[in-house]
């Protein structure tokens, strides 16, 4: 297993090993310095935590269906673009629909305990990191969702798909449609950066979803 890069390394839950990438570092300060204001540095930070302690959770779900179907796990890794669940053997379709399925679910869970336990609290910190948690892990899980590869939802769609036609068509259509959403992502992204202030740090794929469309390896 290649440990380069990685700053912080533990053994998680079910033995799982857990690595944190130092491009991290770049995802702190970009968070942190963004909008920078020395009152609002605890709420930077607190939301720093949460957001990492989501993802960790997210790949953590995969992690869980990789090993109930008896695929090992190498190691679970946060970096500046996410997460990754890293496993020893190649999956076929219908195990991928649950290990990819678990990331999302694992995000609306979250964003459902949490949502329904902030307006019982009377703690306005407390308050805080429910609501930010319940609201955090909802985009989460509506971005992972996208019929985009490598994101959960075009992993979703490709194992989907494989289960009504044949797999060449199957990779053809998810190539496809994760093309026509390359030519929307510019126009998305700046609609997000100007209503709303969010930075995406991922752009799907060209390569990638252009080999799939003319089926070729990938």
């Amino acid at each position: 297993m290649n440990n380069d890069g990685a700053i912080f390394q533990f053994r998680g839950p079910w033995n799982v090993p857990i690595e944190f990438s130092q491009s991290l570092i770049f995802l702190v300060l970009i968070i942190v310095g963004f909008n920078f204001h020395p009152d609002d540095l605890p709420y930077m930070l607190g939301f720093v935590a949460i957001l990492l302690g989501s993802i960790l959770l997210h790949e953590l779900g995969h992690a869980w269906g990789c090993l109930v179907q008896g695929v090992p796990v190498n190691r679970v890794v946060l970096w500046a673009g996410g997460g990754f669940c890293e496993h020893r053997r190649s999956t076929s379709s219908y195990e991928d629909e649950l290990i990819v399925a678990m990331g999302p679910i694992v995000n609306l869970t979250l964003w459902a305990v949490c949502s329904l336990l902030e307006p019982m609290v009377t703690s306005p910190n407390l308050g805080w990191v429910l609501a930010v948690t319940a609201e955090l892990n909802l985009w989460l899980a509506l971005f992972n969702l996208l019929p985009l590869m490598p994101l959960d939802g075009g992993r979703l769609m490709h194992a989907g798909l494989n289960r009504i036609v044949s797999p060449g068509t199957a990779t053809r259509l998810t190539g496809l449609i994760g093309l026509i959403g390359v030519l929307l992502w510019l126009p998305m992204m700046a609609f997000a950066y100007f209503n709303f202030g969010f930075i995406f740090l991922f752009f799907p794929p060209v390569l990638r979803h252009w080999q799939m469309l003319r089926y070729a390896q990938y």
